[in-house]
């Protein structure tokens, strides 16, 4: 049987530190209220902590990754954007001072 779900490389983890701690803490702080809670939101919970342990054991939320690279790109447009409007006062500068000293004769 296939696995639609492995991919040739590992992703990189993107949660360190602290943050990896709680992600497994909560998870199993979640799960273990989950259980105890039983039912469907007990389900729930339970659900929602098992993704948070996963993010925590294996270091890397796919959720994150995919904020980031929009952030990253975010930026990258910010920067375009800042670049093209100093772009254009320096022109906005030099036809001003192209057409001060110019005069203008007509009859």
């Amino acid at each position: 049987m296939h696995d639609f779900h492995a991919t040739t490389d590992a992703p990189h983890p993107n949660v360190h530190g602290l943050e990896r701690i709680s992600s497994l803490a909560g998870g199993a702080l979640m799960i273990t209220k989950g259980l105890r809670h039983g039912g469907l939101l007990g389900m729930l919970q339970v659900a929602v902590g098992g993704l948070a342990l996963a993010r925590g054991l294996s270091g890397h939320c796919s959720t994150k990754a995919w904020w980031q690279r929009h952030r990253a790109e975010y930026l990258r447009l910010h920067r375009d954007i800042e670049r093209g409007a100093a772009q254009l006062k320096a022109l906005q500068a030099s036809a001003e001072a192209a057409t001060g000293t110019a005069t203008v004769t007509g009859g």
